[in-house]
């Protein structure tokens, strides 16, 4: 996979942009305020509909536009891909893949896999279980379109069950019970499939984590990820779940919220004997999320055998010249794109460097 250029009208910062990427590294290099994270988001948005920082759709459109357009050339397996975007502040955002409109959103998925780190990605260590559960969610779709829906009907099962608990207000009929059966029933099939993926993931994640996080701090740290989740037991994961939920239940319908299940468990970091969360540096802690970042990028590639495009958003800002280097050196074959404020680090030889200007791409 090789992204050749990114089109931009009228996206954040941009009236009118053309962005021509490498096939291994280009570097954008720009003030703070000129937009290189708008380039990285732009092409993230073509690869999952979604804006990585959260954006809603109408703070993608530059002001008083009527629309966003962001387009994108790229190479798959020795054909072309073009995929097309039309964002709408209000209305439906019209998306075509080499010409032809695009009837789901999840038959987007897998087209065109990115990596994204950004410094924002501290929170995957230093906020709550959420973040993590989240980071494997997500890498889970890049391994495989179908988990997306795996992932929705966990969601949706989940909407339907706290729904029903609101609604009984602390008691259960002889109706809602046999309906809590049912959701019951359904979460148990459901979540413990995803829990089944994130646990497979999980193990093939360790070993490039590990080694990752070493060679970003030459040193030997011995970091772990252990999955925590309350309800497993000895026994089959649906069935362990199932029992939970039973155990549960009053409690769940005297507070109106499924209280087990895979949205409440937990993945474990540590360097050493030490919880990542709370005894790590920040340093460490930041370290330990572009560790993260590139394991996953090391397991979606050794899996899918093609690697994503590698998205790096100021990622010297917050590392010292001898970690910025260790990166540097532990960058993944294929394409990657990076932004930084400052100079490159020295002894950095990106294959193309453009720079940003008033909002202007150079170079």
């Amino acid at each position: 996979m090789l992204v050749r250029t990114l089109w931009l009208t009228d996206f954040r910062n941009y009236t009118a942009a053309q962005l021509d990427l490498a096939p291994g590294l280009t570097a954008v290099v720009g003030a703070n305020g000129e937009g290189k994270t708008n380039l990285l988001e732009a092409l993230g948005w073509l690869a999952t509909l979604a804006s990585f920082r959260g954006a809603p759709t109408d703070a993608l459109v530059r002001r008083s536009a009527p629309f966003a357009v962001v387009r994108a050339l790229a190479e798959r397996d020795g054909r072309e891909l073009l995929i097309e975007a039309q964002l709408q502040p209000n209305g439906r955002n019209r998306v075509l893949v080499n010409r032809q409109p695009l009837r789901r959103a999840r038959d987007l998925l897998g087209s065109l896999r990115v990596t994204v780190f950004t410094p924002d990605d501290l929170a995957i260590v230093k906020d709550g279980p959420a973040e993590r559960r989240r980071l494997l969610d997500d890498a889970l779709v890049s391994l495989a379109p179908r988990n997306d829906a795996l992932r929705a009907d966990v969601d949706k099962v989940l909407r339907q069950r706290n729904a029903l608990l609101r609604s009984a207000a602390g008691r259960l009929d002889e109706t809602a019970a046999f309906t809590l059966d049912v959701w019951d029933a359904k979460l148990a099939e459901a979540g413990a499939a995803l829990v089944a993926a994130r646990l497979d993931l999980l193990d093939r994640l360790r070993p490039p984590l590990a080694a990752t996080y070493d060679a970003l701090v030459r040193r030997p740290a011995e970091v772990t990820a252990r999955y925590e989740a309350a309800w497993r037991s000895d026994g089959e994961l649906q069935a362990s779940l199932a029992a939970a939920l039973v155990a549960a239940r009053r409690d769940d319908v005297r507070r109106g919220v499924s209280t087990v299940g895979p949205h409440r468990d937990e993945v474990v970091l540590a360097i050493g004997d030490g919880p990542a969360r709370t005894q790590a540096s920040q340093g460490e802690q930041r370290s330990l999320a572009l560790a993260l970042r590139l394991a996953t990028h090391h397991v979606v590639t050794e899996a899918t055998g093609s690697a994503p495009v590698l998205l790096l958003d100021d990622v010297f800002s917050e590392l010292d010249p001898e970690r910025s280097a260790a990166l540097l050196s532990q960058l993944p074959d294929g394409q990657t794109l990076l932004t930084t404020a400052g100079s490159l680090p020295s002894g950095t030889r990106p294959d193309r460097t453009v720079r940003l200007r008033a909002g202007v791409i150079e170079g």
